[in-house]
Protein backbone atom coordinates (compact mmCIF):
# COMPACT_ATOMS: atom_id res chain seq x y z
CA UNK A 1 0.00 0.00 0.00
CA UNK A 2 2.68 2.48 0.74
CA UNK A 3 5.60 3.50 -1.29
CA UNK A 4 8.79 2.68 0.48
CA UNK A 5 11.47 5.40 0.94
CA UNK A 6 14.40 6.08 2.12
CA UNK A 7 15.95 8.71 4.75
CA UNK A 8 19.05 9.56 6.08
CA UNK A 9 20.15 10.95 9.62
CA UNK A 10 22.04 13.83 10.66
CA UNK A 11 25.22 11.84 10.74
CA UNK A 12 24.90 9.03 8.01
CA UNK A 13 24.33 12.52 5.62
CA UNK A 14 27.77 12.36 5.19
CA UNK A 15 28.72 9.69 2.45
CA UNK A 16 32.16 8.64 2.14
CA UNK A 17 34.04 10.96 -0.71
CA UNK A 18 36.97 9.48 -2.29
CA UNK A 19 38.84 7.12 -0.51
CA UNK A 20 42.95 6.30 -1.19
CA UNK A 21 43.13 2.58 -1.43
CA UNK A 22 44.64 0.22 0.16
CA UNK A 23 45.15 -2.68 -1.72
CA UNK A 24 48.71 -3.61 -1.55
CA UNK A 25 51.05 -2.16 1.22
CA UNK A 26 53.33 -0.28 -1.45
CA UNK A 27 54.44 3.17 -0.02
CA UNK A 28 54.74 4.66 -3.26
CA UNK A 29 50.60 3.15 -3.94
CA UNK A 30 49.04 6.37 -5.96
CA UNK A 31 46.10 4.78 -7.46
CA UNK A 32 42.39 5.83 -5.69
CA UNK A 33 39.74 4.00 -4.74
CA UNK A 34 36.55 5.10 -7.32
CA UNK A 35 35.03 8.11 -5.44
CA UNK A 36 31.50 7.87 -4.25
CA UNK A 37 28.80 10.44 -4.96
CA UNK A 38 27.57 12.41 -1.70
CA UNK A 39 23.40 12.41 -2.27
CA UNK A 40 21.57 16.15 -2.28
CA UNK A 41 18.84 16.81 -0.20
CA UNK A 42 16.34 18.44 -1.79
CA UNK A 43 15.06 19.61 1.31
CA UNK A 44 16.02 20.91 4.60
CA UNK A 45 17.33 18.23 7.35
CA UNK A 46 14.98 16.96 10.11
CA UNK A 47 15.93 15.19 12.81
CA UNK A 48 11.75 14.82 13.66
CA UNK A 49 11.02 14.17 10.06
CA UNK A 50 11.66 11.37 7.79
CA UNK A 51 10.88 13.30 4.46
CA UNK A 52 13.60 15.17 5.07
CA UNK A 53 16.21 12.15 5.45
CA UNK A 54 18.39 11.06 2.61
CA UNK A 55 20.03 7.75 1.95
CA UNK A 56 23.50 6.73 0.35
CA UNK A 57 21.91 5.79 -2.85
CA UNK A 58 20.20 8.36 -3.71
CA UNK A 59 23.64 9.96 -4.84
CA UNK A 60 23.27 7.48 -7.73
CA UNK A 61 19.46 7.52 -8.46
CA UNK A 62 17.70 10.49 -10.35
CA UNK A 63 16.49 13.26 -8.60
CA UNK A 64 12.56 14.22 -9.56
CA UNK A 65 14.43 17.33 -10.45
CA UNK A 66 16.19 15.13 -13.22
CA UNK A 67 13.20 12.83 -13.67
CA UNK A 68 11.37 16.33 -14.62
CA UNK A 69 13.72 17.49 -16.55
CA UNK A 70 14.31 14.86 -18.99
CA UNK A 71 10.73 14.22 -19.03
CA UNK A 72 10.36 17.96 -20.42
CA UNK A 73 13.45 17.69 -22.66
CA UNK A 74 11.77 14.55 -24.40
CA UNK A 75 8.71 16.04 -24.87
CA UNK A 76 9.81 19.20 -26.31
CA UNK A 77 12.18 16.89 -28.69
CA UNK A 78 9.12 15.03 -29.95
CA UNK A 79 6.40 18.06 -30.31
CA UNK A 80 9.37 19.19 -32.52
CA UNK A 81 9.04 16.01 -34.63
CA UNK A 82 5.63 15.69 -34.31
CA UNK A 83 5.17 19.18 -36.02
CA UNK A 84 7.54 17.51 -38.83
CA UNK A 85 4.84 15.39 -39.76
CA UNK A 86 1.94 17.81 -39.40
CA UNK A 87 0.82 17.56 -36.04
CA UNK A 88 0.32 19.85 -33.35
CA UNK A 89 0.51 16.98 -30.52
CA UNK A 90 0.17 18.11 -26.72
CA UNK A 91 2.26 15.94 -24.44
CA UNK A 92 0.12 14.35 -21.50
CA UNK A 93 -0.13 16.51 -18.09
CA UNK A 94 2.19 14.95 -15.43
CA UNK A 95 -0.21 14.07 -12.24
CA UNK A 96 0.01 15.44 -9.16
CA UNK A 97 2.23 13.77 -6.73
CA UNK A 98 -0.23 11.44 -4.19
CA UNK A 99 1.09 10.22 -0.45
CA UNK A 100 5.26 10.48 0.33
CA UNK A 101 6.96 13.45 -0.91
CA UNK A 102 10.23 11.92 -1.01
CA UNK A 103 11.95 8.85 -1.11
CA UNK A 104 12.69 8.07 2.20
CA UNK A 105 8.85 9.40 3.65
CA UNK A 106 6.74 6.71 3.46
CA UNK A 107 9.77 4.03 3.47
CA UNK A 108 9.48 2.68 7.06
CA UNK A 109 6.02 3.49 7.03
CA UNK A 110 3.73 6.78 8.06
CA UNK A 111 4.73 9.42 10.54
CA UNK A 112 2.54 12.58 11.00
CA UNK A 113 -0.17 11.75 13.17
CA UNK A 114 -2.52 14.83 12.42
CA UNK A 115 -2.77 13.02 8.66
CA UNK A 116 -2.93 9.81 10.50
CA UNK A 117 -6.14 10.66 13.05
CA UNK A 118 -8.21 11.78 10.16
CA UNK A 119 -7.08 9.92 7.29
CA UNK A 120 -5.30 6.72 8.79
CA UNK A 121 -2.97 5.07 6.44
CA UNK A 122 -4.35 6.84 3.47
CA UNK A 123 -2.64 10.13 1.66
CA UNK A 124 -4.28 13.91 2.51
CA UNK A 125 -7.96 14.12 0.84
CA UNK A 126 -7.04 17.35 -0.58
CA UNK A 127 -3.75 15.50 -2.47
CA UNK A 128 -5.82 12.62 -3.14
CA UNK A 129 -9.07 14.90 -4.56
CA UNK A 130 -6.24 16.47 -6.86
CA UNK A 131 -5.31 13.45 -8.19
CA UNK A 132 -8.60 11.96 -8.85
CA UNK A 133 -9.36 14.96 -10.95
CA UNK A 134 -6.30 15.11 -13.04
CA UNK A 135 -7.32 11.22 -13.87
CA UNK A 136 -10.59 12.13 -14.93
CA UNK A 137 -9.67 14.93 -16.89
CA UNK A 138 -7.09 12.27 -18.86
CA UNK A 139 -3.54 12.13 -18.37
CA UNK A 140 -2.90 11.50 -22.16
CA UNK A 141 -1.92 13.27 -25.29
CA UNK A 142 -4.91 12.27 -26.81
CA UNK A 143 -3.33 10.05 -29.74
CA UNK A 144 -5.26 6.97 -30.66
CA UNK A 145 -3.33 3.40 -30.55
CA UNK A 146 -3.32 2.93 -34.48
CA UNK A 147 -3.68 6.60 -35.92
CA UNK A 148 -1.42 8.27 -37.80
CA UNK A 149 -0.14 10.74 -34.67
CA UNK A 150 0.19 7.30 -32.67
CA UNK A 151 2.64 6.09 -35.70
CA UNK A 152 4.82 8.90 -35.56
CA UNK A 153 4.75 9.59 -32.22
CA UNK A 154 5.84 5.82 -31.02
CA UNK A 155 7.04 4.09 -34.66
CA UNK A 156 5.18 1.24 -35.88
CA UNK A 157 5.27 2.64 -39.74
CA UNK A 158 7.97 3.50 -41.84
CA UNK A 159 6.15 6.74 -43.19
CA UNK A 160 3.44 9.15 -42.34
CA UNK A 161 2.20 11.99 -45.00
CA UNK A 162 4.73 10.77 -47.41
CA UNK A 163 7.58 11.36 -44.64
CA UNK A 164 10.08 8.78 -43.00
CA UNK A 165 9.29 7.71 -39.30
CA UNK A 166 12.45 7.61 -36.98
CA UNK A 167 13.24 4.35 -35.60
CA UNK A 168 10.88 4.33 -32.60
CA UNK A 169 8.53 7.31 -33.98
CA UNK A 170 9.25 10.70 -32.45
CA UNK A 171 9.70 9.64 -28.96
CA UNK A 172 12.65 7.24 -30.19
CA UNK A 173 14.04 10.34 -31.90
CA UNK A 174 13.91 12.41 -28.73
CA UNK A 175 15.73 9.78 -26.14
CA UNK A 176 18.61 9.37 -28.75
CA UNK A 177 19.25 13.42 -28.75
CA UNK A 178 19.24 13.41 -24.75
CA UNK A 179 20.73 9.69 -24.61
CA UNK A 180 18.06 8.88 -22.44
CA UNK A 181 17.86 5.53 -23.78
CA UNK A 182 21.22 4.96 -22.21
CA UNK A 183 20.28 6.25 -18.92
CA UNK A 184 20.68 2.90 -17.13
CA UNK A 185 20.36 2.80 -13.15
CA UNK A 186 19.68 -0.97 -12.60
CA UNK A 187 22.51 -1.27 -9.74
CA UNK A 188 21.65 1.56 -7.67
CA UNK A 189 18.13 0.38 -7.91
CA UNK A 190 19.01 -3.26 -6.97
CA UNK A 191 21.06 -1.62 -3.66
CA UNK A 192 18.11 -0.03 -2.97
CA UNK A 193 15.90 -3.16 -2.76
CA UNK A 194 18.30 -5.18 -1.23
CA UNK A 195 19.17 -2.74 1.14
CA UNK A 196 15.47 -2.26 2.32
CA UNK A 197 15.25 -6.24 3.01
CA UNK A 198 18.21 -7.27 4.22
CA UNK A 199 17.96 -3.99 6.94
CA UNK A 200 15.06 -5.78 8.13
CA UNK A 201 17.42 -9.03 9.01
CA UNK A 202 19.31 -6.58 11.15
CA UNK A 203 19.34 -7.70 15.00
CA UNK A 204 19.14 -4.13 15.95
CA UNK A 205 15.78 -3.46 13.26
CA UNK A 206 14.27 -7.17 14.48
CA UNK A 207 14.44 -5.85 18.49
CA UNK A 208 12.76 -2.93 17.20
CA UNK A 209 9.99 -4.52 15.17
CA UNK A 210 9.24 -6.70 18.55
CA UNK A 211 8.93 -3.94 20.98
CA UNK A 212 6.72 -2.21 18.49
CA UNK A 213 4.67 -5.12 18.47
CA UNK A 214 4.70 -5.75 22.26
CA UNK A 215 3.42 -1.85 22.28
CA UNK A 216 0.48 -2.52 19.31
CA UNK A 217 -0.73 -5.67 21.22
CA UNK A 218 -1.19 -3.42 24.35
CA UNK A 219 -3.70 -1.72 22.02
CA UNK A 220 -5.21 -4.06 21.17
CA UNK A 221 -3.63 -4.84 17.97
CA UNK A 222 -1.86 -8.00 16.72
CA UNK A 223 1.00 -7.44 14.17
CA UNK A 224 4.63 -8.94 14.00
CA UNK A 225 6.08 -6.00 11.41
CA UNK A 226 5.09 -1.99 11.53
CA UNK A 227 4.46 -2.67 7.71
CA UNK A 228 2.17 -5.58 8.19
CA UNK A 229 0.10 -2.82 9.99
CA UNK A 230 -0.19 -0.65 6.89
CA UNK A 231 -0.51 -3.46 4.15
CA UNK A 232 -3.88 -4.66 6.30
CA UNK A 233 -6.49 -5.84 3.40
CA UNK A 234 -8.97 -4.22 5.06
CA UNK A 235 -7.64 -0.53 5.22
CA UNK A 236 -7.42 -1.25 0.90
CA UNK A 237 -10.75 0.30 0.28
CA UNK A 238 -11.11 4.82 -0.60
CA UNK A 239 -13.09 4.66 2.53
CA UNK A 240 -11.54 5.66 5.67
CA UNK A 241 -12.59 3.51 8.96
CA UNK A 242 -12.13 3.94 12.44
CA UNK A 243 -10.88 1.13 12.60
CA UNK A 244 -7.95 2.19 10.84
CA UNK A 245 -7.96 5.39 12.00
CA UNK A 246 -7.51 3.60 15.69
CA UNK A 247 -4.88 1.24 14.13
CA UNK A 248 -2.82 4.12 12.57
CA UNK A 249 -2.36 6.10 15.62
CA UNK A 250 -1.38 3.70 17.70
CA UNK A 251 1.12 2.29 14.84
CA UNK A 252 2.79 5.29 14.57
CA UNK A 253 2.42 5.83 19.21
CA UNK A 254 4.31 2.45 19.18
CA UNK A 255 6.87 3.97 16.54
CA UNK A 256 7.56 6.90 18.20
CA UNK A 257 8.66 4.70 21.47
CA UNK A 258 11.13 2.57 20.36
CA UNK A 259 12.35 4.92 17.54
CA UNK A 260 11.72 2.34 14.84
CA UNK A 261 12.26 4.74 12.06
CA UNK A 262 15.79 5.58 12.88
CA UNK A 263 16.87 2.46 13.91
CA UNK A 264 15.65 1.07 10.86
CA UNK A 265 16.88 4.12 8.52
CA UNK A 266 20.36 3.59 10.18
CA UNK A 267 20.76 -0.35 9.46
CA UNK A 268 19.73 0.42 5.87
CA UNK A 269 22.41 3.34 5.65
CA UNK A 270 25.25 1.07 6.72
CA UNK A 271 24.19 -1.51 4.07
CA UNK A 272 23.74 0.78 1.69
CA UNK A 273 27.62 2.39 2.82
CA UNK A 274 28.85 -1.02 1.78
CA UNK A 275 26.82 -1.87 -1.45
CA UNK A 276 27.81 1.69 -2.50
CA UNK A 277 31.93 1.14 -1.76
CA UNK A 278 31.88 -2.38 -3.41
CA UNK A 279 30.39 -1.94 -6.83
CA UNK A 280 31.71 2.17 -7.10
CA UNK A 281 32.37 1.78 -10.13
CA UNK A 282 29.34 0.27 -11.81
CA UNK A 283 27.26 2.76 -10.13
CA UNK A 284 29.89 6.07 -11.40
CA UNK A 285 29.24 4.66 -14.65
CA UNK A 286 25.30 4.87 -13.69
CA UNK A 287 25.68 8.43 -12.69
CA UNK A 288 27.70 9.41 -15.77
CA UNK A 289 25.40 8.19 -18.10
CA UNK A 290 22.57 9.85 -16.16
CA UNK A 291 24.73 13.49 -15.94
CA UNK A 292 25.29 13.44 -19.56
CA UNK A 293 21.51 13.19 -20.34
CA UNK A 294 20.88 15.63 -17.97
CA UNK A 295 23.55 18.10 -19.82
CA UNK A 296 21.91 17.29 -22.75
CA UNK A 297 17.86 17.69 -21.31
CA UNK A 298 19.09 21.33 -19.82
CA UNK A 299 20.06 22.55 -23.00
CA UNK A 300 16.69 21.59 -24.91
CA UNK A 301 14.72 23.09 -21.85
CA UNK A 302 16.91 25.98 -22.13
CA UNK A 303 16.35 26.55 -25.99
CA UNK A 304 12.53 26.24 -25.75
Amino acid sequence: MLNRIKRIGPASLVVATAVISTAGCSADKTATEPSIATPSASVPFDAADPATWVLPIEGYLPSDTERKQISQARKTLAGDCMKRFGFSWQPAPDLPRLGPKTLVDWRYGIHDMALAEERGYKPAAAEQEEYDQAVQAGAVDGTSGTGLQAQALEGGAKEVGGKPVPEGGCMGEADRKISAGSVNTTVAQTISNESFAESQQSPEVIEAFKTWSACMKKSGFDYERPLDASDDPRFGSRDVTPLEIRTATADISCRDKGNVAKVWFDAEVTIQQEKIESQAEQLNRERKSLDEAMKKAADVVARS
